[in-house]
């Protein structure tokens, strides 16, 4: 009978702990999954169109990236207590405190005209006009905040996570095109790092643009703020983790697959096809997938609209997070409006400000999207500086300071980024001087 005991002791432990990591789950599945924004499927899209499967081994390396650089967020928030904004206050003074906020506020309301562009260009797929799209959207992720219950928008928004899967028949229709060079190029371009073209201007943009959209600085913040909202505590740090493992593996699937109908359907095509979006993309689709050409165009066009609507919402949201926690405002979904009015204040206004922008006649909305990723990657290295600075600090961190090989590893991705972030810079100022073609 010990052996039975033993047994269903085992069991109990199990399921135990399945629990808690169900109830954990969240913040890291929303932030990596909701990286996947509108902004982010263009990019990935325009990489895929333009340089194949050649350039998928990037996301062997943005993988580990995004995960240690969002798991010490967790850390931080579960030790702490406190917000980003709230904590780099505290350990840098109201200088850099304001340098920060300044800089997510703004780098985040560029972002959220990236989503509204997404949302938009996938709506007119379905001939639904601009201005129907930016109203309805923002009145919806407005509705979706003020439920007053964090588990109400957790819950709402894993759903739509769902939807990023759209892309995965997509890719394999396209690979079954007859120009298509098969599965081994994908494994090929996935494990064999290459530079397709030489180390280019042109190159070094797109790699800046692909680490951008795959590593911004709102997902520190979201993340987080979410982790406080949420109410988790130090025993929950081990799943909270695992949570944002999980995240940085769909993110990165997700992108590969975006990537994979984008180099089969066109970079491989005879002659190639060059898109400059993703709306591009979902319309180019159509006539090269035969009988599956409709519905992949339909499946595109719904992936963009869901990634655009996962993005506004979580950008919008650290915003609010994070004046809410410098102001000393109320600041939690957990609060009715009438509770936490500026937080909502702040929350809508962003919508509605970066939605505008997209109805104004002729504006360079390709232009923007892309754009915004790299301003976004050469304004990460500061903050990234100051996580690893709070996570080392025993005042803050206590025994979860980082260890000597998580140092390590978040030093090298900061420099890696602003080795990036400068050879792009003078590529593009003397681009004789690294022997480049210039330009992005």
């Amino acid at each position: 009978m010990y052996w039975l005991s033993k047994s269903f002791h085992k069991m109990h432990r199990i399921r135990r702990r399945a629990l808690i990591l169900f109830a954990v789950l969240g913040p890291g599945i929303i932030t990596m999954v909701a990286d996947n924004d509108a902004g982010g499927i263009s990019t990935y899209a325009v990489t895929g169109s333009k340089y194949g499967f050649n350039l998928l081994w990037i996301l062997l390396i943005l993988l580990p990236m995004v995960y240690f650089i969002q798991e010490m967020t967790v850390r931080l928030g579960a030790v702490t207590k406190r917000g980003h904004a709230e904590a780099i206050f505290e350990g840098f003074g109201p200088f850099w405190g304001w340098f920060s906020l300044i800089d997510l506020a703004v780098v985040n309301w560029l972002t959220l005209v990236t989503e509204y562009i997404g949302m938009t260009a996938a709506m007119m797929l379905f001939g639904v006009p601009p201005w129907i799209t930016v109203l309805g959207v923002t009145a919806i992720l407005v509705a979706i905040s003020v439920t007053g219950k964090y588990w109400t928008f957790e819950k709402l928004t894993l759903f739509f996570c769902a939807f990023n899967l759209v892309y995965v028949p997509a890719a394999f229709w396209a690979m079954d095109t007859p120009t298509s060079p098969g599965w081994g190029a994908v494994a090929e371009g996935l494990f064999i790092p290459s530079l397709p073209g030489g180390f280019s201007g042109e190159l070094l943009f797109i790699i800046l643009a692909n680490i951008g959209t795959t590593i911004t600085p709102w997902q520190i913040f979201f993340q987080q703020s979410s982790v406080v909202d949420k109410g988790l505590d130090l025993h929950d740090i081990k799943f909270g983790k695992l949570d944002t493992l999980v995240g940085g593996l769909l993110t990165c699937v997700i992108a590969g697959f975006i990537m994979i109908v984008t180099g089969a359907a066109f970079h491989y095509a005879n002659p190639p096809i060059t898109v400059e979006d993703a709306k591009d993309t979902a319309n180019a689709l159509a006539p090269l997938l035969g009988n599956h050409g409709e519905l992949a165009r339909k499946l595109f066009a719904i992936g963009l609209f869901d990634a655009g609507f996962l993005g506004a919402l979580c950008v919008s949201l650290s915003t609010s997070w994070a004046f809410g926690e410098v102001f000393g405002w109320a600041h939690s979904l957990n609060r009715s409006v009438r509770e936490a009015p500026w937080f909502y204040v702040i929350h809508g206004l962003m919508l509605l400000t970066a939605g505008a922008v997209v109805l104004i006649p002729n504006a360079p909305l390709i232009d923007i999207t892309m754009y915004v990723q790299v301003v976004a990657v050469t304004l990460l290295p500061s903050l990234l500086v100051f996580l690893i600075l709070l996570l080392n600090d025993a005042s803050f961190m206590g025994e979860h300071v980082n260890t000597r090989w998580q140092n390590f590893v978040n030093w090298a991705i900061v420099l890696f980024v602003i080795s990036m972030s400068t050879l792009f810079a003078v590529s593009t100022l003397f681009p004789e001087l690294l022997g480049m073609a210039g330009g992005g």
